[in-house]
């Protein structure tokens, strides 16, 4: 629960800004909506490998989505200096996010 509250923070943090596009916000959320899934239903594994799939892929996708969107000027106001920071913060958590999922996922039977 702890991990779903602070990727929701930072996710809607980062989004504060319209500098980051709508896919940030619709792939983390929906990888956020599936946590939820996992956390309700405590017995399937099929929830729990989503939210781990997912978590894995927005890495991947916000990498993407920060190296391509970032603007190239210097002047950035601190709402989006505060922004992409909280993104960044957020793509750099989401290892750590990935190894409790996992070890949730081994504590309910996962191979």
């Amino acid at each position: 629960q702890a991990i779903l509250l602070v990727h929701w923070l930072l996710t809607v943090w980062g989004c504060m800004n319209y500098m980051l596009p709508a896919s940030y916000a619709w792939g983390n959320f929906t990888v956020l909506a599936v946590g939820i899934w996992a956390i309700v239903q405590r017995d399937s594994l099929d929830a729990i490998v989503m939210f781990l799939t997912g978590l894995l892929l927005t890495v991947l996708t916000d990498i993407i989505h920060i190296s391509v969107f970032y603007p190239a000027h210097d002047h950035l106001s601190d709402t989006s200096r505060f922004s992409v920071g909280m993104a960044i913060f957020s793509l750099l958590l989401k290892p750590l996010s990935c190894y409790l999922v996992y070890r949730m996922y081994r504590e309910r039977g996962g191979e």
